[in-house]
């Protein structure tokens, strides 16, 4: 293997992809500095992953409207159309044990997982509760639609297992000649694999998130 085994993994966000505010500026200029410091330290590898926010973490949407149910309501919902990727934390951490296995130098690496909007995720935790949905607005710097890899990337997007995989455009990292078709023929978003409602219930079903599991196990699976 001509490629170090020891390696640098970054963990990336949505918001680096086509960033709006500052946050997003600052996790784009983070990858740059770690794919280009591949080419001063070429023992060790220097690699990503990007994913969006996982599944009931601290700051999720999960967390905040199951607060909002065990309240009475109502469910605050920006936009109904607003879709969001669901990333258990089990693939999150895959994803870096995947990049950390696999990665070449100055790639990043983005977990495929199925989308929700938000309306369905609210219905799915609210289920047959007489909790009412109030629709507040799309605030400043949010976006409707994630996205994990941006058009431009998407010319150097490979598929390998379960993750796109963005090649490094660094002519001297020797990665930016593809050896196989892109992936992608644009932007991987949020909107292009959305579930239906009964969808959504299962996927919080499968990662024990709806509101009945939290009451049967006091709430411990949000902390996780």
């Amino acid at each position: 293997n001509k490629y170090p085994v020891e390696a640098v993994i970054a963990i990336s966000t949505d918001k680096a992809c086509k960033p709006v505010n500052v946050m997003g500026m600052t996790k784009a200029l983070q990858e740059r500095i770690i794919t280009a410091a591949n080419i001063l330290n070429p023992t060790t590898r220097f690699i990503c992953v990007r994913y969006g926010n996982v599944l009931a973490s601290r700051g999720s949407v999960i967390p905040f409207f199951i607060d909002q149910i065990r309240k009475g309501g109502p469910v605050t919902v920006t936009v109904p159309k607003m879709t969001r990727f669901l990333l258990s934390l089990d693939q999150a951490v895959d994803t870096v044990f995947a990049a950390l296995r696999d990665a070449l130098p100055g790639e990043t690496y983005v977990p495929r997982v199925s989308s929700a909007t938000v309306i369905n995720i609210a219905k799915a935790l609210i289920g047959d509760r007489a909790i009412k949905i109030e629709i507040t607005g799309i605030r400043p710097g949010e976006k409707m639609h994630e996205i994990l890899v941006s058009d431009e990337e998407s010319n150097h997007c490979i598929v390998r297992g379960d993750y796109y995989v963005i090649r490094s455009m660094l002519p001297e990292l020797g990665n930016n000649q593809m050896m196989e078709p892109p992936a992608l023929s644009r932007e991987y978003s949020s909107a292009d694999t959305v579930m239906d409602l009964d969808g959504t219930i299962a996927l919080l079903k499968k990662h024990r998130l709806t509101l009945t599991d939290q009451s049967a196990t006091g709430g411990s699976e949000l902390l996780r």
